[in-house]
């Protein structure tokens, strides 16, 4: 299949089932596997030719295909409470069987993660580790209350990832492979470039790129930051946008009447519902921080600059800075409201969200509603809550519209 001209959503397709099939096969190829976060640095694993899974992706793929409540159930019934993250529930219930009719993970040799994504990963992650007696390394990426790291943050970030190669090494039983680490340090940059230009053709009114698609699109920056078969495809993605845009067309097939922001993680179960209710609206998603937070960008291939990107991830920001870079988002891809996810499993977006809201419509007093949700738990959503409040902000988009005298 030639990527230069397969289109997007087949050649996604057939990236995913690679990425798969590499990841369960590696144990028989004679590879090590590493479960870990999204933003956890995979160029340590990639130059170790170690194969990467990723719990949250499974936990999110068996939410989307509604196959979570065995697991969300048995992770209950061992005694963790249901105030947890529900990624973090499907994950625990499901590595006491390791057995999904719709996805399954290979079983881990070691077990990474990193702190600036999730606190409450790293238990998650640490409980994993004890039950199935495996090693756990744990990457510390202090909380930044200012703009980015400090050079002090940085050392202490890079005398981890001195320990890290040093676990990889006698995981693997070889010295760390320092000329493939550059080339992926190279690759990965390459990546976040081509990712960020591909999202940025949302920015066009109308939009060629459907933002919705986004959610879809993430998943090789998530899994495969590291290859360059991900850049390929993101650099086939802005082709085709580019072909869009010469033809006047667009994957979202509704009226591009309100450009809204979606904040917060895509409720996984109810993605259809979602998306059916907000065209029924006239609603295309255009601005979002979940996508654009897998753009990992550094300016030189080595290893502190490595370091400050992972410590500059948002989810580890202040709440000035996380605002700064949401108000940013809608300013450039000009949206007319913003959809909040009161998203019941991640409370480090939801608790920030009361100041979040405030200090982006203090700055560009563009209407704003909420839902209540979660990212894979099925039960708390409202199917009639979500259609009411989507009502409500496309009639507050108007009014505001209308006020303006603009469309």
């Amino acid at each position: 299949m030639d990527p230069c001209t397969t289109d997007t959503k087949t050649l996604l397709k057939q990236l995913t089932a690679q990425y798969y099939d590499d990841l369960n096969h590696a144990h028989e190829r004679g590879q090590k596997v590493v479960w870990t976060n999204g933003l956890f640095p995979q160029e340590f694993f990639e130059a170790m030719d170690i194969q990467v899974a990723y719990p949250e992706n499974l936990a999110a793929t068996l939410g989307a295909k509604k196959g979570v409540m065995p697991y969300l159930e048995k992770c209950e019934a061992l005694g963790y409470s249901s105030d947890l993250c529900s990624y973090t529930r499907i994950g625990l219930g499901y590595i006491e069987s390791f057995d999904s009719d719709i996805l399954n993970l290979p079983r881990p040799d070691m077990i990474c993660n990193c702190t600036n994504i999730c606190g409450l990963c790293v238990k998650w992650f640490e409980c994993t580790a004890k039950r199935l007696d495996v090693p756990y390394i744990l990457i510390d990426t202090p909380y930044q209350t200012e703009y980015g790291p400090t050079e002090n943050d940085v050392d202490y970030i890079v005398s981890q990832f001195q320990e890290l190669i040093r676990q990889l090494e006698l995981l693997c039983g070889r010295p760390f492979n320092y000329k493939k680490f550059r080339q992926v340090l190279a690759i990965s940059r390459r990546v976040a470039k081509s990712w960020k230009r591909a999202t940025d053709y949302v920015q066009h009114s109308p939009s060629p790129l459907d933002g919705f698609n986004l959610f879809n699109y993430m998943f090789l920056a998530v899994v495969a930051r590291g290859k360059s078969s991900t850049a390929d495809f993101y650099d086939r993605l802005s082709e085709e946008m580019e072909e869009y845009l010469r033809e006047h067309k667009s994957q979202f097939k509704g009226e591009q009447k309100h450009r809204i922001m979606w904040e917060g993680i895509a409720c996984w179960p109810h993605l259809a519902q979602n998306y059916k209710c907000l065209k029924a609206n006239d609603m295309i998603v255009v601005g979002g921080m979940y996508p654009v937070e897998w753009c990992v960008d550094y300016d030189q291939d080595d290893v502190r600059s490595l370091a400050r990107a992972y410590a500059a991830r948002p989810p580890i920001g202040s709440l000035t800075r996380q605002t700064d870079i949401r108000a940013r988002i809608m300013e450039e891809t000009r949206c007319d409201g913003a959809l909040y996810h009161v998203n019941r499993s991640c409370k480090i977006l939801t608790f920030l969200q009361a100041g979040l809201r405030r200090g982006i419509y203090e700055r560009n007093h563009k209407p704003f509603a909420t839902f209540d949700g979660d990212q894979t738990d099925p039960t708390t959503f409202s199917p009639a809550q979500f259609e009411t409040r989507v009502q409500a902000l496309r009639e507050n988009m108007e009014a505001a519209k209308a006020e303006r005298g603009g469309p």
